[in-house]
């Protein structure tokens, strides 16, 4: 067998040729787009992978805040709540103390009237110092009209022999409550507590706008009256002012 060493020379020359050309203009260009895909394709994911951490992190972000205005709504409330009852306290407090100064008040001026009854138109003084005592009133606001008067109501309910109080609301029967104005949802509640409390046991109430009670409460019942009010205050110093100015006649 004959070896031709020029051609076999020749051909391994081509193959050389081609696999540089190939090389070149082939395999190099594939894999550096291989290459810059795999990197484009890593940066994606990396991206994605960022993305997702920051929207976990400002759902995080979104419930821990979420948690803070609870928080913070809840203390709201409680200082809310406190600061009511605080101001609640505030205004039964204030509401006592107007309505024993106004009493006072209009006590001082129908005794100086009195004396002045003594050498004028006794009648007339009295009546003056009744119309004196009733214009106090005036000053004397909205809520002190009634919260200033629920304790003193029932110290004159407890005065009731306990026969009586124990009758009181029995079996169902009513208790006619008789206010000076549409009383609050506190209010009544108030009264119907301070009832229960010097009773012994639940009483239904059953509320009467009179606004000739002027201020006060008033609890009527077929067998017991008892009154804590300017109304009856006023009907009692009327009727000493005329038996006192009758005496003296």
């Amino acid at each position: 067998m004959h070896i031709d060493w020029w051609t076999l020379g020749l051909q391994t020359i081509n193959a050389l040729v081609l696999v540089w050309l190939l090389a070149r203009y082939l395999f190099r260009p594939v894999a550096k787009i291989i290459a810059a895909r795999q990197q484009a394709a890593t940066d994606l994911i990396a991206d994605a992978t960022g993305a997702r951490a920051a929207a976990i992190a400002d759902r995080q972000r979104a419930a821990d805040e979420v948690v803070s205005i609870a928080r913070q709504r809840n203390d709201m409330l409680v200082t809310t709540t406190a600061e009511a009852e605080k101001l609640k306290a505030s205004i039964e407090s204030a509401a006592h103390v107007d309505a024993n100064r106004l009493r006072s008040a209009a006590q001082v001026d129908i005794e100086n009237a009195q004396l002045a009854a003594a050498d004028g138109d006794a009648d007339g003084a009295s009546r003056l110092a009744i119309d004196i005592a009733a214009k106090l009133l005036d000053r004397l606001p909205q809520q002190v009209r009634v919260a200033g008067f629920i304790d003193g109501l029932a110290s004159e309910l407890a005065k009731l022999p306990d026969e009586s109080r124990t009758e009181l609301g029995r079996d169902g029967a009513m208790v006619r409550l008789i206010v000076p104005r549409a009383l609050q949802t506190d209010e009544l509640a108030a009264c119907h507590a301070a009832l229960i409390r010097v009773l012994g046991h639940d009483a239904q109430l059953l509320v009467s706008i009179d606004a000739t009670v002027l201020a006060g409460l008033e609890l009527e019942t077929p067998h017991a009256i008892v009154r804590n009010s300017f109304r009856a205050d006023l009907a009692y110093l009327q009727t000493e002012l005329l038996t006192h100015d009758e005496d003296h006649a």
